[in-house]
């Protein structure tokens, strides 16, 4: 018998909590409340050793049906195509030139948060349209 298993997505990253907060803001997230004992994220990360502090952020669908998003410092850069990537259902149900419209104006509001339009992919009669985009550090995202 299979169990059900919840999923975390984790992103390698070099300023974990600036790009969890953006994330948090394009998908309706939260910051979760710090550990026990610590009044506040910023206290707890000034009791970790030094090569620790800022090195990892977290945020979570507020209504628990959401995966939680999990960002982590890593030393590189970022340098090829993501292999795994988020798809933002800012269309869902719309079709055409309504579809194209909700996607352009989420995708408006993310360009004042700090993303990047890569390319508007139209409708070709087999898949609708959408909007491939990168967050804050480079990594690719599609509006759809």
């Amino acid at each position: 018998m299979s169990s059900i298993r919840q999923v975390q997505v984790t992103f390698d990253c070099a300023e974990p909590e600036r790009v969890a907060r953006f994330w948090c803001e394009v998908l309706g997230y939260v910051v979760p409340p710090p550990p026990e004992g610590f009044a506040t994220w910023d206290d707890f990360d000034r009791s970790l050793p030094p090569e620790r502090r800022n090195s990892a952020f977290a945020c979570v669908d507020p209504s628990g049906v959401g995966p939680r998003l999990f960002f982590q410092r890593v030393p590189e850069g970022k340098a090829v195509k993501n292999r795994v990537h988020l798809d933002v259902r800012a269309g869902t149900g719309l079709v055409g030139e309504e579809r194209l419209a909700a996607l352009e104006a989420e995708c408006a509001r993310l360009l004042a948060l700090g993303a990047v339009h890569v390319r508007t992919l139209v409708a070709d009669g087999f898949n609708e349209s959408c909007i491939v985009m990168q967050d804050i550090e480079g990594n690719e995202f599609c509006l759809d």
